[in-house]
């Protein structure tokens, strides 16, 4: 291998002296590989540093217009012409989730360590299905299932909880055995694998075929839970009708007496409940339901209690905050995104069993890649996975924890509850703003509520979705929106609005998962909400429900456009 120094890209060959096989990272072309990969690093380095908003605020045609007329089938000749057009395509109008102007979905700005061990991960390229693929990428990810099992608190979790050693694993009995898990792309896939050994538990030892087994089965989750809860029981066989929502209290949890009320309902009418589903830290209020008492109606009926903490996972390593997931430990299954509250990059979860045998329900042998003859003796994570080819993403959160340290990651996760909290208050305080219920996690839920005007309830939801619109378009903030259901909240009805009780009522929300964001921040975008809603309503608020795509708008007056920097610190792009 040729000696490494500090190549630059004018060093590389020429692409017209090149081979196809010369553009393949190798041995004889890492000199190639350092400049391009180094330059691709400063184009992201530019772009990260000099974004003076969350957005642009581009809208869908203008973008699509631009890429569309990429002929794919005409090379630039370079690296450096192909990530020049890419930074015009996409850097240039991203959604940098590192803005502290960015306080839209769960999505947070990445821990440094993990975006360097990203190098590692693609130029290796190691695929995790099988050990002869993967080798110490296997253990990494095994040894950091086991130490996400610790945090969890599943009884027997340790080095032999993942030493491929498990009786159970290929009858999918789970006969007193370990706890075990698999990383996953995301919550979704997680949720997925859950419900498929929950379902295929619940039928073993059936008669029938498989769908005349299912017909009876039903799953039990909140109004709040995830959507791809219902997907995944679609996707199973069972019918998104097979999920029996249960209602929630006043802090948006699970109802644990109207779960009680359904799950006799269900054995009266003759169903039987497959699993139930609890979430810890729901997409909107941050709520989390409460797990022991779940834990215990799932015991008396039989159920399958999985724990969706895709959210709210940051609280296992939190200082402050720990005992909000008092029970999660006895959940069957737990989903974690470490892609949120650990501050990875996307995608980084997991899902983890409380015993790691009921893997053998998914589990199948293919004699060219995991042969049934090596199941408990060599570590092939095939095994246990719905992906084959599958990527080293657990490296990330091994690099992360190895220079951060976990209690770093707990603590920016209780700095941003705080944040939150402090973020309702003021939203609380302010004489315009409505505080749909009280902040749980990192997320508030508010709309904005002239006091001045009297609007009917469709124009009070259309305000709501221009406001956010015009936050969008204007690229200096991103907030998000939903529906409250049932939302009857007093101050509207002082305003003189009407309740829209069944249909809900349209709210913004801000959702905090950068540390680096500051309550002068959270303040300065309350205000934008303000201002953009006074404008609309001197103008004319719209009397339906504003489409997802905005358009450009005009800065506010008293507020700065965007080219401008967003803070003292900020940059223009």
């Amino acid at each position: 291998m040729p000696p490494l120094g500090t190549p630059t890209l004018a060093d590389a060959v020429g692409p017209h002296s090149l081979t196809a096989a010369d553009q393949l990272l190798a041995g004889e072309t890492v000199q190639r590989f350092v400049a391009e990969a180094g330059a691709a690093t400063l184009v992201a380095a530019n772009a990260v540093a000099t974004a003076s908003g969350p957005s642009t605020g581009p809208r869908v045609a203008e973008l699509a217009g631009r890429v569309d007329a990429v002929d794919l089938s005409s090379p630039l000749g370079s690296t450096e012409a192909a990530l020049a057009e890419a930074a015009d395509l996409y850097l240039r109008d991203a959604v940098y989730f590192h803005h502290p102007g960015y306080m839209a979905h769960l999505n947070c700005p990445v821990a440094i360590p993990a975006v360097a061990a990203e190098a590692l991960v693609t130029s290796v390229n190691s695929s995790l299905d099988t050990w002869d693929q993967s080798a110490g990428a296997t253990l990494i990810e095994r040894r950091l299932v086991e130490w996400t099992a610790g945090l969890i608190g599943f009884p027997g979790a340790g080095p032999a909880a993942v030493d491929g050693d498990r009786p159970g694993a290929r009858a999918g009995t789970g006969a007193g055995t370990s706890p075990d898990g698999i990383f996953t792309s995301g919550g979704t896939q997680s949720n997925l694998q859950a419900m498929l050994i929950a379902r295929n538990h619940a039928v073993a030892g059936r008669p029938g075929p498989l769908p005349s087994r299912l017909a009876d089965l039903r799953i039990y989750a909140s109004t709040e839970s995830h959507f791809s809860i219902a997907n995944a029981a679609a996707m199973l066989g069972l019918g998104k009708d097979a999920v029996v929502p249960v209602a929630t209290d006043a802090a948006h949890r699970l109802d644990a007496d109207a779960l009680a009320a359904r799950l006799a309902e269900g054995a009266a009418a003759g169903t039987r409940p497959m699993a139930i589903v609890a979430t810890a830290g729901t997409t909107d209020f941050g709520a989390i339901d409460p797990l022991p008492g779940l834990r215990r109606l799932a015991d008396r009926y039989g159920a399958w209690f999985h724990v969706d903490a895709a959210y709210g996972c940051g609280l296992l390593v939190s200082p402050g905050h720990r005992g909000l997931l008092d029970g999660i430990e006895h959940a069957d299954s737990v989903t974690v995104d470490f892609h949120k509250s650990f501050f990875q990059p996307i995608g980084s979860s997991a899902l983890l069993l409380r015993d790691g045998g009921l893997f053998g329900h998914v589990t199948h042998y293919a004699d060219y890649l995991n042969p049934a003859a090596q199941a408990g003796t060599v570590p092939n994570q095939v095994d246990k996975s719905l992906q084959t080819t599958r990527r080293f993403d657990a490296l990330k959160l091994w690099v992360t924890l190895r220079s951060m340290g976990a209690d770093a990651i707990g603590a920016m996760f209780d700095e941003l509850i705080d944040l939150a909290t402090a973020a309702g208050d003021s939203v609380r305080r302010h004489p315009d703003l409505e505080l749909a219920a009280e902040v749980q996690l990192s997320t508030v839920v508010f709309r904005y509520v002239p006091r001045h005007a009297k609007l009917d309830s469709a124009r009070l939801d259309a305000l709501q979705d221009a406001i956010r619109a015009e936050l969008y378009a204007s690229g200096r903030a991103m907030v998000a929106a939903t529906t409250v259901r049932g939302a009857t909240a007093t101050a509207s009805a002082a305003a003189g609005t009407e309740a829209a009780a069944g249909h809900g009522a349209r709210h913004l929300k801000l959702t905090l998962l950068n540390p680096r964001t500051t309550l002068a921040d959270v303040e300065q975008v309350l205000a934008a909400v303000v201002r953009h809603g006074e404008r609309l309503l001197a103008t004319g608020v719209p009397h339906q429900p504003v489409p997802s795509q905005p358009v450009p708008s005009q800065p506010t007056p008293g507020e700065p456009a965007a080219s401008e920097p967003a803070r003292a610190e900020g940059g223009a792009r």
